[in-house]
């Protein structure tokens, strides 16, 4: 067993297990997941901070058990920062870890959590999701092929609705859209809003495209997941590790290159170099925020929210 201590911005903390392999395929460590995440946080801090987050932890590997990690764990570092938020599922309050600064990120990594998973809005209005998301997720039977043409569908019906949006790859299968959006709309109204979208691209392509969410109904049908929107639920953050073959990362697209990539071209690897030569693709997410009240219009839809106060 290797072990170490690390040093990163006055934070100082000992790494276990470096040469544990997590992805048995690969061959790939811990200690390869920790120096992908501090190459990576410059690019993923931005998309982490300020928001609950949800972990999914691989002590012995990928193959093996993993567990999710919501509630902060008793070994947490004083120097990092929770933010407690009750539960009514679970009946109490449950103690995010907030991720904001690149010693947490890494501290993460050593416990072996693999995915980053940050809530749609942050602490400061958790009632006030930031963006739409659309999660594109394939059936057995569909193709990549069919993914991207529901994508670049999506795409569309947004550029009608006077809605600029993002894509990136999930990490897995499917492909991930965002519409970064003014946080004064309540998650309900983000999940109407993401229900009427997601329903014309379903009218538009109905051999490929459903929103039928009982899996065994769907058949070789592209799942157009709007429900993701709802306060709580999580999509891997871009700059995410999945626990996939060929360690893939959630990587952010250029939507004129989406015809021509894969998920698996973007791995611990692969996608360094990528940001070093494009840059950060995914910045605008955080930075374009866009009014709602005319593509509610158009769809018919009513607003009945109450502004955050300032």
């Amino acid at each position: 067993m290797v072990s170490n201590t690390i040093s990163i911005e006055g934070r100082s903390f000992a790494l276990s297990r470096l040469d544990k392999v997590l992805w048995p395929g690969d061959g790939y460590t811990k200690g390869e997941l920790i120096n992908y995440y501090v190459e990576a946080a410059p690019y993923i801090l931005p998309h982490l901070q300020g928001r609950p987050m949800v972990f999914t932890r691989y002590p012995d590997g990928i193959d093996k058990q993993s567990f999710y990690q919501k509630n902060a764990p008793p070994s947490l570092p004083e120097w990092v920062n929770t933010f407690a938020y009750y539960s009514s599922d679970s009946k109490r309050d449950i103690n995010f870890i907030l991720v904001e600064e690149s010693a947490t990120l890494v501290w993460l990594a050593n416990q072996a959590c693999i995915e980053m998973h940050p809530w749609l809005s942050c602490t400061t209005s958790v009632d006030y999701p930031d963006f739409v998301v659309f999660d594109l997720d394939p059936s057995p039977g569909n193709s990549f092929e069919q993914i991207r043409t529901i994508a670049l569908l999506t795409r569309r019906v947004l550029n009608e609705l006077g809605l600029r949006s993002y894509i990136k790859t999930s990490g897995s299968q499917g492909l991930h859209v965002y519409v970064p959006v003014e946080n004064e709309y309540s998650y309900e109204e983000i999940r109407d809003f993401g229900r009427s979208v997601a329903e014309i691209i379903c009218t538009m392509q109905p051999d490929i495209a459903t929103i039928e969410r009982t899996v065994r109904k769907r058949g070789a049908k592209i799942y157009v997941d709007y429900l993701q929107n709802v306060k709580g639920k999580t999509l891997c953050s871009a700059y995410s590790v999945r626990p996939r073959a060929g360690a893939t990362v959630s990587a952010p697209l250029y939507w004129d290159e989406v015809n021509n990539v894969k998920p698996s071209d973007f791995t611990i690897k692969t996608i360094l170099p990528r940001l070093q030569k494009l840059g950060e693709l995914f910045a605008p997410v955080l930075t374009d925020r866009q009014s709602l009240e005319t593509a509610f219009s158009q769809l018919g839809l009513k607003m009945g929210r109450n502004k955050p106060g300032p």
